[in-house]
């Protein structure tokens, strides 16, 4: 089987061409895929497969065998693979993935290839039926307490086709999130587990955020991630609509446009490209 690594702002993941390529169970690919001693090592694995409504479509799986909705940091590196590899030859593009269909504009770089993309995240949906979570289904979950392992926390959730819960923190570099992560992650009250984000605001219009993702632990990024950051600092009344998120992997931009989607803009970089047998 031919793959190839790719991987936005430190989130890594091996893609297979689904124009070339036929799986018949891409759950435990993305399990020996994604160990990183004995398989190819990667946050998960991505299917890039033809789509009867858009150009492309885009299946994720985590490095744990879950399927999730939608990868921001993955979908653009869907793009570029498709368009260096000629899958696509037009710089705006759509691509189906399990929170609809979204908009794309990529940008070339010096090298003729492409180096950023701008994915429309889509309209961030905040109920807790949205995530889901339990409780009042339309009710909105913002700076509502939550306390894990004894300490107390206020929780912003935020639904951008996956689910995450954003907690703002004075100092994230010092903050045990291999410990409080998976504890909420995996708290009774999301049904389907939860992302979780850490934030440190630094200013208005910047912050840095760490990533404890569902199926994968902590990650160096996570665009779905960001772009609910980008909308709790908003509705908490922390930042400005556009803001820079510095990622353990990279730097992201995001404005949430009033009343509209989320744009996100940030890289996307091939790695290397090989065989794997995945007997």
């Amino acid at each position: 089987m031919k793959f190839t690594k790719m991987q936005g702002a430190g989130n890594d993941y091996v893609y297979i061409n689904g124009f070339e390529e036929s799986l018949t169970d891409p759950a435990e690919l993305a399990k020996k895929v994604s160990d990183r001693h004995f398989g190819i090592g990667s946050d998960g694995l991505i299917l890039i497969l033809p789509s009867q409504q858009a150009d492309l479509k885009m299946r994720m799986f985590n490095a744990d065998g879950s399927e999730a909705e939608m990868c921001g940091n993955g979908i653009r590196c869907v793009a570029k693979y498709a368009h260096d590899h000629g899958l696509v030859d037009r710089l705006a593009i759509s691509v189906e993935t399990g929170n609809g269909i979204l908009p794309l504009q990529l940008f070339l770089g010096d090298s003729g290839l492409i180096d950023r993309v701008q994915v429309n995240m889509g309209v961030p949906r905040l109920t807790r039926a949205d995530l889901p979570m339990t409780g009042p289904a339309a009710e909105q979950v913002i700076s509502v307490p939550l306390e894990v392992a004894g300490r107390p926390f206020e929780i912003t959730c935020v639904s951008m086709g996956n689910p995450h819960c954003v907690i703002f923190i004075e100092d994230v570099e010092k903050f045990p999130v291999h410990e409080i992560g998976p504890l909420i992650e995996n708290h009774p009250w999301f049904p389907k587990r939860v992302n979780v984000e850490f934030v440190q605001l630094v200013s208005p219009v910047e912050v840095i955020q760490r990533t404890w993702e569902r199926g994968a632990g902590e990650t160096l990024a996570c665009g779905t991630g960001a772009s609910a950051v980008a909308v709790a600092g908003v509705l908490t009344g922390r930042t400005e609509r556009k803001i820079s998120n510095h990622l353990r992997g990279g730097e992201l931009q995001l404005e949430w446009l009033e009343g509209g989607p989320v744009m996100m803009t940030g890289p996307a970089v091939e790695v290397f490209s090989g065989d794997f047998n995945p007997k």
